[in-house]
């Protein structure tokens, strides 16, 4: 017997809300030059949290989308992002974002004391619009699956 799962739009659509703030908030305290970023102090590991929690949120709206469509159960994180691309849920350009996203991600985790400022400030200053594109592939998506 196949047991019909609902996804779970209203969690995903609270995700995106998530995303969108977080995207804000780094946009608008984000400053023009590598060299105001530097002397951020605080701030700056703040912009570093706040980019790390949208790309988790990302993920975890992939996480979402992968259960309740019974994609197929992950062994590791990635394996959720290849059902999503294998199953043409979302445009394969916007899977190669959250692909890149989720290695910045891995560095902020996991290698926060030893951060490339400038390569993360680069990094964050072109991500800022890639954010864009993943979130309105994402609503597309929302769009087309929601009931009727």
């Amino acid at each position: 017997m196949i047991i019909k799962k609902e996804l779970r739009i209203k969690e995903i659509e609270d995700n995106l809300s998530s995303v969108y703030e977080a995207v804000e908030i780094v946009s608008e305290n984000l400053p023009k030059s590598f060299n105001k970023f530097s002397e951020l102090g605080l701030k700056k590991d703040g912009i570093y949290k706040k980019i790390e929690f949208a790309i988790e949120s990302i993920l975890d709206i992939f996480n979402i989308i992968n259960s309740d469509l019974r994609l197929g159960v992950p062994d590791v994180e990635e394996e959720i992002i290849d059902n999503i691309e294998k199953n043409n849920l979302l445009d394969k350009s916007a899977i190669e974002i959250v692909r890149e996203m989720k290695k910045f991600r891995n560095v902020l985790v996991h290698k926060y004391g030893k951060i490339d400022d400038r390569l993360a400030f680069e990094s964050v200053v072109q991500g800022i619009s890639d954010f864009e594109i993943v979130l309105k592939e994402i609503e597309s998506f929302l769009k087309r699956n929601k009931p009727k």
